[in-house]
């Protein structure tokens, strides 16, 4: 099986090109498509998904993957629903009359980050100075309901501890903590969501 990632932003390229061989068997394909932010994803969806319409084989699938960033998830959700519907594709929560779905939108709650949250342990590899303990503390106990926003409580942990005083960048943090992260431990039900999404596809291909 093949799998089309469309993402809103390079961090989130860059992240699951580590991440995703770890939940994908090798015998499995997979590209990642980075846009530059959410509103630009959106927008140019319908005519990239009536692109792939016109060529995606059975054995494809496009998995669809933004930030909630504090917006109503079920109205985010049922816009990118509609929009694949739309274009004529069959997604996983609508699928076709054999049961068959072209199509798997995901959002990650709220913001990529909580999934470097979910997994504490890779944050403490690629930036020992954090300590292993912190995830015992309230906050992070739950990556998906972090206050304040994952992004900057992220950027405001690594300051704390003497890195990126300047400003985090997304991508090299993204890709040095993607590089340890550990799809099975992962604390974020939100990823465990969109893992479970790949999982089943490439199990029931049909």
């Amino acid at each position: 099986m093949h799998f089309e990632f469309l993402v809103e932003e390079p961090s989130a390229k860059v992240a699951l090109q580590n991440v995703v061989p770890r939940i994908l068997p090798t015998e499995h394909t997979f590209d990642i498509h980075a846009y530059q932010g959410k509103q630009d994803l959106i927008r140019k969806l319908p005519q990239r998904l009536r692109g792939f319409r016109s060529w995606m084989p059975q054995d494809c699938r496009i998995l669809v993957l933004i930030d909630e960033d504090r917006r109503d998830c079920h109205e985010l959700k049922a816009k990118l629903e509609r929009i694949a519907v739309e274009a004529g594709l069959s997604t996983k929560s609508a699928p076709d009359s054999n049961n068959r779905y072209q199509v798997i939108n995901r959002l990650a709650i709220e913001e990529l980050e909580a999934w470097f949250f979910g997994d504490f342990e890779a944050i403490n590899w690629a930036y020992s100075k954090v300590p292993i303990t912190h995830h015992r503390k309230s906050k992070y106990r739950n990556p998906d309901q972090i206050a304040g926003g994952t992004w900057e409580t992220l950027e405001r942990l690594l300051r704390r501890f003497g890195y990126h005083p300047g400003g985090m960048p997304k991508i090299e943090t993204a890709r040095r903590i993607s590089e340890h992260m550990a799809p099975l431990r992962n604390r974020s039900k939100s990823f465990q969501i969109f893992m479970q999404a790949i999982e089943q596809a490439y199990q029931s291909p049909t």
